[in-house]
């Protein structure tokens, strides 16, 4: 690897998810001082850590509370309120800041709960768990539920509960207004009856009709498939499908609720069909299909062929570095090394670009929890000057029709923490 590559904020973030941050005593009294976000759980299952702003605006949540992260070269040095500098080894690599808490978190809806249990923001955009957890958590007993995840651990009381339409709509406009965020992600698990689409088309539909923002959806794969054109005619921008890992047998072992339930084909079914739904549908709306999968689960060749398969139907892949996350069954485990992972990104990269596909198009959406295809372009020696100048032409479309809809300043300056 190039000594650009190595030194890149692509390579820094991935390496942050690989080994971590060590945080003292004085760090966390400096932290909770000037005002950040906080250390906590979200919404994900897939994260626990700090939010910090790199260079250039790329977001990372950071592991400072596994024990993997005691072992750490990474540190933090305060230079003012709310700016440090990450340091490695004694040696200062990059500045970051803090993301802040928005005010609208702290609001309360008409129907009475803080607008932060109704959703939350990962990196730039809002994120809504919508129902009760997942109901592979339902059944302790029999452990159904992924074992890297953390999603029944994260939610409390009140989270378990279904939001309904109308608050959800106050929160989007809260965050909208202040947050000045684009995009809004509707995640939920598995649901008994393959109830979650029915429990989210309200919203969905308000949201367009109401914003005309972007808006996604991260759900088991439905059975009846023509539920996704149904999406796409609605002007829904975004399906997502948590495959976690390609390697079946493994696939098995670790997702045991989801290979009993829907089983790896349906999931790779799904991905195949709604890749291809981008012809279909409203001309004014983007649409993606988004794989997800996990690095450090699976051998890295494994992991690769996945990325290739799922480029090769029209998905852009998303990978999560795994973290061993505390009170999951495989809080034991060693997150991947760096070394071993970075392949893997550098063929995120280079397969989507080789298939033209629209990574990094949608404008002011950075991600806290996984390095996005477009931020590892460093990782490769290949530059695709062309494929390039296509995505950003079609940034700029979707900034002319977000900014018809009131989007006009970056969700990257406007949470970065304040002066």
């Amino acid at each position: 690897m190039s000594a650009v590559a190595a030194s890149s904020v692509g390579f820094t973030k991935i390496d942050l998810f690989c080994r971590g941050l060590r945080l003292g005593d004085p760090e966390l009294a400096q932290l909770a001082e000037d005002g950040g976000t906080g250390i906590r759980r979200t919404r994900a299952g897939l994260g626990s850590g700090l939010e910090l702003v790199l260079p250039g605006g790329v977001r990372v949540n950071v592991p400072v509370v596994e024990p993997f992260t005691r072992h750490s070269p990474y540190t933090l040095r305060r230079l003012e309120r709310g700016r440090y500098a990450l340091v490695r080894d004694g040696t200062e690599v990059v500045p970051v800041t803090l993301t802040s808490r928005p005010a609208w978190y702290g609001l309360t809806t008409r129907g009475g709960r803080t607008m932060d249990r109704i959703g939350t923001l990962q990196g730039t955009y809002l994120a809504i768990y919508q129902s009760r957890v997942c109901d592979f958590w339902r059944d302790r007993e029999r452990q159904q539920n992924c074992g890297f995840c953390s999603v029944g651990l994260n939610l409390g009381v009140d989270d378990a509960l279904e939001k309904t339409t109308d608050e959800i709509l106050e929160v989007v406009h809260a965050a909208r207004a202040e947050s000045r965020i684009t995009y809004v992600d509707f995640n939920t698990g598995h649901l008994d009856g393959e109830r979650y689409l029915d429990l989210l088309e309200p919203a969905l539909a308000r949201i367009k009709r109401e914003t005309g923002i972007l808006v996604g959806v991260q759900c088991p794969p439905h059975s009846d498939l023509t539920r996704y054109d149904r999406l796409r005619a609605m002007g829904v921008n975004r399906v997502s499908f948590c495959l976690e890992v390609f390697d079946a047998a493994s696939f098995r072992e670790l997702c045991p609720g989801k290979s009993e339930t829907y089983g790896r084909e349906r999931y790779l079914e799904a991905i195949r069909y709604c890749a291809q739904l981008g012809a279909r549908g409203p001309r004014t709306e983007p649409w993606v299909t988004n794989g997800e999968i996990i690095a450090g689960l699976e051998p890295v060749e494994s992991t690769i062929r996945c990325i290739d398969w799922l480029t090769g139907v029209g998905a852009i892949p998303t990978v999560c570095v795994f973290r061993p996350l505390v009170g999951t069954r495989l809080a034991g485990r060693e997150p991947p090394r760096t070394e071993d992972v970075i392949p893997i990104y550098r063929r995120l990269f280079e397969a989507c670009m080789e298939r033209g596909l629209p990574i990094g198009a949608a404008p002011n959406i950075r991600v806290s929890i996984v390095p996005l295809p477009e931020e590892c372009a460093d990782l490769s020696e290949r530059r695709f000057p062309l494929k390039r100048a296509k995505i950003r032409a079609l940034r700029g479309l979707l900034g002319w029709k977000l900014g018809r809809a009131g989007l006009h300043k970056s969700p990257v300056e406007m949470n970065t923490h304040r002066q």
